[in-house]
């Protein structure tokens, strides 16, 4: 996948401090930030995350699962996520991934959207089909329940 601008650790940092005091505060301690480190470094093997989705979804499952930081997992998931869209040029779809993902990323920390759910959530997030795709969300609402 060439030309896909990649997150550094220092830039995820950053965004973890801006996000925690700009959205309901916390601690911006860091619990293992080497987890968060092998995750950027993972969504660029082309072996493992052949796709955009495919990088974008192991980023935002991830930062929700491996608890880099005492306070603001779910939130930073959001964030890195959608500032990795940016990046990438996909402002149309980060303007509303902060609406559809808010309510996602609890549900996935919380172990009840699996990773392939998630995939499907955000290809229908990318490909603009999610507020009309009433198979998929009932997929979620059984996931959830």
């Amino acid at each position: 996948m060439d030309g896909i601008i990649y997150l550094t650790l220092d830039q995820a940092k950053a965004i973890h401090a801006k996000t925690i005091q700009y959205s309901g505060g916390g601690t911006t301690e860091p619990l293992d930030t080497g987890k968060l480190e092998s995750v950027l470094a993972h969504i660029q093997n082309d072996d493992y995350y052949p796709t955009f989705i495919d990088k974008l979804t192991h980023l935002f499952f991830c930062t929700c699962e491996f608890h880099c930081f005492a306070d603001g997992n779910k939130r930073l998931a959001i964030t890195l996520s959608a500032q990795f869209l940016l990046f990438n040029g996909y402002m149309s779809v980060a303007k509303n991934f902060f609406a559809i993902t808010e309510n996602i990323s609890y549900h996935v920390a919380a172990g009840k959207i699996n990773k392939d759910l998630l995939h499907e959530i955000m290809t229908a997030i990318m490909d603009g089909t999610y507020e009309n795709d009433e198979e998929l969300k009932l997929k979620i609402l059984n996931a959830i329940q």
